[in-house]
């Protein structure tokens, strides 16, 4: 049987993993951005992991070695942003190809560093070997305010799903790249996490929080998924950068597919109650209100065009 007639990437985790680990110290397991552990008074231990390979990931057609660097970075770091929390020690492990040169693997970390600098991570470690591809990990560790952790979980009924920023950029770039079309490849290229400023600030007044890494559609339904709620998405509130408009334009696609089910954006999702939307804005104003959490009897659709259509998944690596 073929991981796809399973039903894809995320119906494989759950039918490997043992999601009921019975251990004190784990807060939370398999299901969210990070593992969440018991760590001090105060604080909560975070820990994720991603993976790039090369030709899924990123492409040396396309990509400087410092840019692949910068994005193996940034993608973990959304992570822990996305928990409310604050990224501090990072491990690499690299295969990478023989003929592979200094002046690439210099470069790959100059971007790795580049971006540990800004967001005040150490690098502490790794392994490094070697294969007919390059396939990158990092595991980033971090650490979250008690009060401010935020999990797919905590949605509630009638909460405001938010995104910030602007989203289907690093699709509309992709799909420039293979139709070989000029447009803004920025946010594919070089793709950015929100701040752990920023995080924090969303973390007091939000309920859930994720990132975007597969498209607000599959963000959304994992959110409901892990809360046991519904939720309505407002096609025509969802922000386009003019970029991507006129990305989608060149290409004669749909823009709001891209953001829907591209997904490498890593901007973030958050559900929250209505009462706290002015007091957000007050300290962070960069966001807009994209649907509403209901209850799970309700289901998940997509309104568009004064029509409930049933959202399709978001990106998926084995659909």
């Amino acid at each position: 049987m073929k991981i796809s007639e399973i039903g894809g990437e995320f119906e494989l985790i759950k039918r490997l993993t043992d999601k009921e680990v019975r251990d004190p110290d784990i807060i939370k397991g398999i299901g969210d951005d990070c593992a969440v552990l018991r760590y001090t008074k105060e604080k909560y231990l975070l820990i994720t992991t991603d993976m790039m390979v090369e030709d899924d990931h990123f492409s040396i057609k396309w990509h400087t070695p410092f840019q692949i660097g910068m994005k193996l970075m940034e993608i973990n770091v959304s992570d822990i942003i996305s928990m409310g929390g604050s990224p501090k020690y990072a491990f690499i492990s690299l295969s990478i190809k023989k003929d592979t040169t200094v002046e690439f693997m210099e470069e790959l970390y100059r971007g790795i560093y580049e971006s540990a600098k800004k967001h005040n991570i150490l690098i502490l470690g790794g392994d490094t070997t070697h294969g007919t591809e390059y396939t990158l990990n990092l595991t980033l560790l971090g650490e979250v305010d008690k009060q401010l952790l935020r999990l797919r979980s905590m949605a509630k009924v009638n909460d405001l799903i938010c995104v910030t920023g602007n989203l289907g950029g690093s699709t509309a770039g992709l799909k420039l790249l293979l139709k070989n079309k000029k447009g803004n490849l920025t946010k594919y290229l070089e793709p950015k996490s929100r701040t752990e400023k920023e995080g924090k600030i969303i973390a007091k007044y939000a309920n859930a929080m994720i990132d975007v890494s597969d498209g607000l559609s599959s963000e959304v339904k994992h959110i409901c998924d892990e809360s046991s709620m519904g939720a309505e998405i407002y096609s025509e509130r969802i922000p386009l950068s003019k970029t991507t408009i006129e990305s989608s334009d060149s290409l004669n696609l749909d823009p709001y597919d891209f953001a829907l089910y591209g997904g490498e954006d890593f901007e973030l999702v958050f559900t929250i109650p209505k009462e706290n939307i002015e007091k957000l804005k007050k300290e962070f104003s960069d966001f807009n209100v994209v649907g509403r959490i209901l209850e799970k009897k309700n289901g998940i659709c997509l309104l568009k065009d004064n029509k409930k259509l049933e959202p399709g998944k978001g990106f998926d690596h084995f659909a």
